[in-house]
């Protein structure tokens, strides 16, 4: 343990205070301040990193990649800047919250521009629905699949508004750190139906089968296949109509370059190509970690961003893990893997909005094989990014920088993606071009692809994970991974997979629920 953790004492490191009036007393101003250690810097650890500090602690933040972002790396090649993953920001507040912590505006550093349609979401057949935050013209695009479904619609949107409020604004900083937690919860739960999928509570209002995909496709977003995850996440469509879709001028790498400002102006230091390989645990408490190289970190508290099921397994010995044993982890339900194809072209494609889903034959059929089947069917639907529809810096002058993400099963499937990625990447390259980027295959000038292999390997996520556990009902708030460890005292995670989940959104109030929980520190 180092001199401050052996020195420091406050409620909750389970060490009694020094005697007051000691050269280390609560008011002494020699006393070094407590050590928080950040394993990772996706938007999780970056958020954790920043309430920590403004909480008092002295910080340091180590990332295994060679530069931040974790899940929202940026990649930049051939002068096109391609955002690895996240591409969607919604409720900025929570970012706003940030800056304000450190006594900035988020709008100086970032610019946001709202999106309109927020995603076209294109049929198989050619038709399209073009979703935004508009009421008037939400009704008449529901009305033109089917003008019977309209009041269903509007009975949806109720439900969706009460999950927000109950989900999301009651729950979503909240650590569902006890026992008691989740049964104060439970009344709101069953206010939701939270124990209906998302898909079974659309189909109750909506019948057109096209609109029912439009109102349910959102929980693939964070991870989740609509027909299993609980019906609470239409909070995401209540979400979106509040507070709007957005996308940062610069990509979302621009607001991952703002966090890391805010902690370089805090004085906290970001070590990079610096994998965690150990949580080192003595006397029953996290008293550091070690690094690939060997050199061990001591720290107070340890904050890991990293994929839960991975810190548990890799980086917790298991004889410290009660609760997150290697077989309840291999017995979790997890959500899909991600293949995604970033390629710049040299010329641009102007009748394709920023956000785009690019559907296939399937729904339901599909999303079996993914997340029930763990198989990798021939064919796939697609979310076709586009940031230069609204940034044309972010490629060459009369270029588009794109990214398409097919969701696929996550590792189980036995997939040799090494040897079938550019199979895949092909194949959806001629389903592109055959409906919406004519000419595609002439006209790209550079390319890259990622897939479940990559988010094993380079991101260290469970079976290839994308989003970590699937957000069922049963893998939710109280049931997912705490945000205070309920193994190790002195660890604490943040991120998509503990709660409470994934998206932007969720893990920025991951680092929320953190503050709750942590121990406090003494002025």
């Amino acid at each position: 343990m180092n001199t401050s953790a052996q020195t420091y004492r406050t409620e909750g490191f389970g060490i009694p205070h020094p005697p007051q009036g000691s050269a280390e007393s609560a008011t002494s101003p020699t006393r070094p301040r407590p050590v928080a250690v950040v394993i990772g810097s996706g938007f999780g650890g970056l958020a954790a990193a920043i309430r920590l500090s403004v909480k008092g602690y002295e910080v340091k933040v180590f990332e295994k990649l060679d530069a931040p972002g974790g899940r929202a790396y940026v990649h930049h090649q051939d002068g096109f800047t391609f955002d690895a993953g996240p591409t969607i920001i919604t409720a900025p507040f929570l970012l706003e919250e940030l800056w304000a912590l450190c006594g900035k505006r988020f709008a100086d550093d970032v610019k946001l521009v709202a999106m309109d349609p927020y995603y076209r979401v294109r049929f198989s057949d050619g038709t399209w629905f073009d979703y935004n935050g508009d009421a008037a013209h939400m009704r008449a695009e529901v009305a033109r699949f089917e003008p019977n479904d309209l009041p269903g619609y509007e009975r949806f949107l109720e439900e969706a508004e009460r999950c927000k409020t109950l989900g999301f604004e009651g729950m979503g900083d909240i650590a569902f750190d006890k026992v008691s937690d989740l049964m104060a919860a439970i009344p709101d739960f069953l206010r939701m139906g939270a124990w209906r999928s998302l898909y079974s509570l659309v189909a109750k209002h909506i019948r057109n089968e096209k609109l029912r995909i439009v109102m349910s496709f959102h929980p693939l977003l964070i991870g989740g296949n609509p027909f299993a995850v609980t019906c609470a996440y239409a909070l995401i469509n209540s979400l979106e109509r509040t507070w709007g879709v957005h996308s940062a001028m610069g990509g979302t790498g621009a607001i991952v370059k703002g966090l890391v400002g805010l902690l370089e102006g805090r004085g906290v230091p970001m070590r990079y190509n610096a994998p965690v390989t150990q949580i080192r645990i003595e006397n029953g408490r996290a008293c550091g970690i070690e690094l690939q190289n060997g050199e061990f970190i001591p720290a107070d508290i340890v904050v890991s961003n990293g994929d839960t099921a991975w810190t548990y397994k890799n980086l917790v010995a298991p004889q410290h893990r009660r609760v997150w044993t290697d077989r309840k982890i291999a017995n979790g339900h997890y959500s899909m893997g991600l293949f995604v194809w970033y390629f710049g072209t040299s010329k641009t494609f102007p009748d394709v909005p920023h956000h785009m889903m690019v559907l296939g034959p399937r729904y339901q059929g599909l999303l079996q094989d993914i997340f029930k089947k763990h198989k990798l069917a021939d064919d796939f639907s697609l979310y076709l990014h586009r940031p230069t529809a609204t940034d044309p810096a972010l490629a060459p002058a009369g270029c588009d920088t794109f990214y398409v993400l097919s969701p696929v099963p996550h590792l189980d499937s036995g997939t040799d993606w090494p040897a079938f990625a550019e199979t895949y990447r092909a194949a959806i390259a001629e389903s592109l071009e055959a409906t919406v980027l004519p000419g595609l295959r002439d006209a790209i000038v550079t390319s890259k692809v990622s897939t479940p292999q990559d988010f094993h390997d380079n991101l260290w996520s469970y079976k290839g994970a994308g989003f970590g556990l699937e957000p069922l009902l049963l893998q939710s708030a109280w049931f997912r991974p705490h945000n205070r460890s309920e193994d190790v005292p002195g660890l604490f995670v943040v991120g998509a997979s503990t709660h409470p989940g994934a998206g932007v959104p969720g893990v920025l109030m991951s680092a929320k629920a953190l503050e709750t929980v942590i121990p406090h520190v003494h002025a």
